[in-house]
């Protein structure tokens, strides 16, 4: 997955010192050390580190890393099996957390420099609303080379002991699937946290999608494809899932689907999940595809869309070609051009709109204070700064208040 949430991440970045990023990773303490270690090794193969290469000269600790992390998953399940009566195996384990979460923020802080290159090539900067220059001081690449380097040194020293402690363990590979991505799947839930807010904030918006989608499909048109398109952490799933779950939908359409996509546009993948079979053959694949949607009027949400390959998305569109009149898909990404590329029986696509500092202060308060609100005026100012650097991001909201909600536990 590209993972360049953009405005989250430069609201981290931006907003609060190295130090305090640090403590916001250290959150993942809270998971278990299987999806910890599945997360960084995911940041270690980040495409973004190696197209704004900024781990030259950490070529080798990088290697070290994508070989060791893997095995380690291998036998994560039993020794969190262990772990639970056998105290070195516990200890190990801890130690394991201690230094993944230590590694998944210098991986943070590799890429925000990624961002940041990122961001100044593309002209995001003003974008973003961000006074950039005040923001980020002169930046030095050889200084910022040298300090990471010498982190992930000792970080790779670190995990080169554990894994030989994990060998004189004997830990075993129980053949079970090691907890892999499961933590950035999506699916339809909205969950009840989210959904008063994002019903309110969003009404408008969704009265629109809704709309739109329904309208279209009572003309009797074919197949449309309505893209949703936003940076990074506006809410571009939940808004889906909003859509998704509203009553006149289920009313309209007689099969809805939802299918998380990501950076990986498998077709077989995609089917399956539309079908809910686990085909393996691509062509019985497609072919179940095509029976599935056969004359049925259907809602189908591909939900984080990255694929630029046109050919992939024609393959899928004709075996959704089958479906019955005014049947829709509605996909979201990050990407224009991908809406380009996959829009259909429609003008525009829908650029999802920031979200109002009235509904980013009620999500931030709500994480950072739960029913007791600030008093004092000088946390008030705070609370109003960090706001202004959200970006229009409920992510980013939710992000900070958690913050400042375990700082002033």
């Amino acid at each position: 997955m590209h993972n360049t949430h953009i405005p989250f991440l430069f609201c981290i970045a931006l907003v609060f010192p190295v130090s305090m990023r640090c403590e916001l990773g250290a959150t993942m303490a809270e998971y278990a050390v299987g999806p910890l270690i599945s997360m960084l090794k995911d940041k270690v193969s980040s495409y973004l580190l190696q197209r704004y290469k900024v781990m030259d000269g950490m070529e080798e600790q990088r290697e070290i890393l994508e070989r060791k992390l893997p095995a380690i998953l291998d036998i994560m399940e039993d020794a969190e099996e262990k772990g639970a009566y056998r105290p070195g195996a516990s200890a190990w384990l801890k130690a394991l957390k201690k230094v993944a979460c230590e590694a998944n923020d210098v991986f943070d802080e590799l890429k925000y420099e990624a961002l940041r290159r990122d961001a100044k090539e593309k002209g995001h900067y003003k974008k973003l609303g961000f006074d950039m220059v005040s923001l980020f001081p002169a930046h030095n690449p050889i200084v910022f080379r040298y300090r990471m380097g010498k982190k992930l040194c000792r970080i790779v020293r670190a995990i080169e002991v554990l894994v030989t402690e994990m060998n004189d363990f004997g830990f075993q590979h129980l053949q079970q699937a090691p907890p892999s991505k499961q933590w950035r799947i999506t699916d339809s839930i909205l969950i009840d946290s989210d959904r008063d807010i994002v019903s309110r904030s969003r009404d408008e918006e969704k009265k629109k999608i809704v709309s739109i989608l329904i309208d279209q499909a009572s003309v009797g048109r074919d197949l449309i494809v309505l893209p949703i398109v936003g940076m990074g952490g506006l809410g571009k799933t939940t808004f889906a899932q909003l859509v998704y779950n509203d009553t006149a939908i289920k009313e309209y359409f007689q099969l809805r689907r939802w299918s998380c996509v990501s950076d990986d546009f498998d077709v077989v993948k995609i089917a399956n999940c539309i079908c809910q079979t686990r085909e393996k053959d691509r062509d019985k694949a497609l072919q179940d595809l095509q029976n599935e949607v056969s004359g049925k009027r259907y809602l189908i949400v591909l939900d984080d869309v990255w694929n630029e390959d046109g050919d992939k998305w024609e393959k899928l569109r004709t075996c959704l070609k089958y479906g019955g009149k005014g049947s829709a898909v509605l996909m979201t990404t990050r990407k224009e051009k991908v809406a380009q590329i996959m829009k259909m029986c429609i003008d525009d696509s829908h650029n999802l709109g920031k979200l109002s500092k009235v509904f980013l202060k009620e999500i931030f308060e709500n994480r950072a204070f739960c029913s007791q609100k600030p008093n004092a005026a000088e946390l008030s100012d705070m609370v109003e700064k960090i706001l202004d650097r959200c970006g229009g991001s409920p992510l980013a909201a939710k992000a900070f208040g958690s913050m400042l909600r375990r700082r002033l536990a």
